[in-house]
C-alpha cells in the first residue's frame, strides 16, 4: 500500500514532511502516528500501512530538523522540544482531524510522542491516545541500565559537545541521534526534574495535562532498556482527569527473547503484538461512533 507524500503545515507555517495512507473497506477512524525522540516516520510505514487495511486514515509526519526534515547540518537550528509539540504536532493533529472530520482521531504516540499530547492546545480533537513505550524520561526513574550511564550524558557531554558544535551530536556517539540545540537543552531541563515536564524556571508544566478527558492505553514492555514501570506510570499519571488503562507485555508473551524500546513497530510482531493495538481502536472506534 503505498503512502501519499503530502505537507502540513506547522503553526508557523513551515511545511513539515508527512505521509498519508488511505484506509480500506469500511471507514472506521483517523490515526496520527507520533515519532519517538530522532526516530523517522519511515520507521512507522509497516504499522501505518497495517491499521489502514484495517479502516483508518493514517497519518505520519516528522517533526522539524527530523527525518525528512533534517538540514545538511542542525548547527543554529531554532528549535526546541516544546516547538515540536505546539506547532508541530498539534498542526499534525488538526491536519488529522480535518482529513476525516465526521470520524474519531486517535493517536498513537511512541515514546516522546506519548509524552507530548498533555502541551498540545488542540488536544480536544483527539478521541483516545495510544501510548508505546512511553513515561517520564526524568533519569533517576530511567531503567537501571541507562540509568547508569545517562548521568554522563546531561552533566558531562551535552554541556561540553553541544555549544561547541552548535547541536547535539548523538548520532555519532550512539546516543539518541542528532538533536537541535533548543531540543537537547529543554530535554535535558526536563530530565533533570522530578516531574519531567517542567518550565524554564524548573515548575512543573501542567499545560492542559489537566484538561485532558481521552481515554488512554498505555502498552509497554518488561524488557524495555530506556522505560521503566515507574517512569510509564508517573507520566500517565499527569493525566489525572482520565482513564489510563495499562498492559504490560512480556517478550514471552509475544513468543520472542526481546521486545525492547523500538521493538513494538516492526512488523514482526503484526501477529502478536499489533492486534492488542488494533483491538482497543477498533473497540473505541466503535464507542465513538
Amino acid at each position: 500500500m503505498a503512502a501519499e507524500q503530502i505537507r502540513i503545515p506547522a503553526s508557523d507555517d513551515r511545511p513539515l514532511p508527512a505521509r498519508y495512507y488511505v484506509p480500506a473497506g469500511t471507514q472506521r477512524g483517523s490515526i496520527l502516528i507520533s515519532a519517538a525522540m530522532a526516530v523517522p516516520q519511515s520507521y512507522y510505514a509497516s504499522f501505518a500501512e497495517y491499521l489502514a487495511a484495517q479502516g483508518f486514515h493514517v497519518t505520519t509526519y516528522d517533526y522539524r530538523g527530523m527525518g525528512e526534515d533534517a538540514p545538511a547540518t542542525l548547527r543554529g537550528f531554532d528549535c526546541s522540544v516544546t516547538d515540536w509539540a505546539r506547532k508541530d504536532y498539534n498542526a499534525a493533529v488538526r491536519h488529522a482531524k480535518a482529513k476525516a472530520p465526521a470520524l474519531p482521531l486517535y493517536v498513537i504516540g511512541h515514546s516522546l510522542g506519548g509524552q507530548l499530547p498533555g502541551l498540545l492546545p488542540d488536544h480536544q480533537l483527539i478521541d483516545g491516545l495510544l501510548t508505546v513505550a512511553s513515561g517520564s524520561g526524568y533519569w533517576r526513574d530511567n531503567a537501571p541500565a541507562l540509568k547508569r550511564v545517562v548521568p554522563v550524558m546531561w552533566y558531562g557531554l551535552v554541556p561540553v559537545l553541544t555549544p561547541l558544535l552548535g547541536y547535539w551530536p548523538g548520532g555519532k556517539l550512539n546516543m539518541v541521534g542528532n538533536l537541535p540545540k533548543g531540543v537537547i537543552y529543554e530535554w535535558r531541563r526536563w530530565c533533570l526534574h522530578p516531574d519531567y515536564v517542567c518550565d524554564e524556571q524548573g515548575r512543573r508544566d501542567e499545560a492542559h495535562f489537566l484538561e485532558v478527558r481521552f481515554p488512554i492505553l498505555s502498552l509497554s514492555f518488561t524488557d524495555d532498556e530506556y522505560m521503566s514501570e515507574t517512569s510509564i506510570r508517573k507520566l500517565h499519571g499527569r493525566y489525572a482527569n482520565t482513564a489510563v488503562e495499562f498492559k504490560r507485555i512480556t517478550p514471552l508473551e509475544a513468543g520472542v527473547k526481546r521486545i525492547g524500546h523500538f521493538g513494538f513497530f516492526r512488523k514482526q510482531f503484526e501477529s502478536t503484538l499489533w492486534p492488542r493495538a488494533l483491538q482497543w481502536l477498533q473497540s473505541r472506534a466503535a464507542t465513538n461512533h
